[in-house]
């Protein structure tokens, strides 16, 4: 079974930095058409931070523009989210995501577990 296994996630300051990882196993690396994050505050609704698909650029949420940078190795089939000048709105439990595709233009999302991020001082 396909699974996603994120890390890196844990507590920083406002204004520092952490950088996730996710990593696929179970599928090879040309099965995987995107891969991104969503995070999950607590009491709202997840919502998309970044995505990239294969040969495609990558993708935002507005309000992580320019702080945050979504970057894959295909080969890995792994997905990195670095994170910087976090703040305190960024606290969440941020999961990854992959587009798996199982048939012509046919595609599976799978989520992996969560990792949270907790911003404050």
């Amino acid at each position: 079974q396909v699974q996603l296994v994120e890390s890196g996630g844990g507590l920083v300051q406002p204004g520092g930095s952490l950088r996730l990882s996710c990593a696929a196993s179970g599928v090879s690396d040309s099965e995987i058409y995107a891969m991104g994050w969503y995070r999950q505050a607590p009491g709202k609704q997840r919502e998309l931070v970044a995505v990239v698909s294969s040969g495609g650029s990558p993708t935002y949420k507005d309000s992580v523009k320019g702080r945050f940078t979504i970057s894959r190795d295909n080969a890995k089939n792994t997905v990195y989210l670095q994170m910087n000048s976090l703040r305190p709105e960024d606290t969440a439990v941020y999961y990854c995501n992959a587009d798996r595709k199982i048939g012509n233009s046919k595609y599976l999302r799978i989520w992996g577990q969560g990792t949270l991020v907790t911003v404050s001082s």
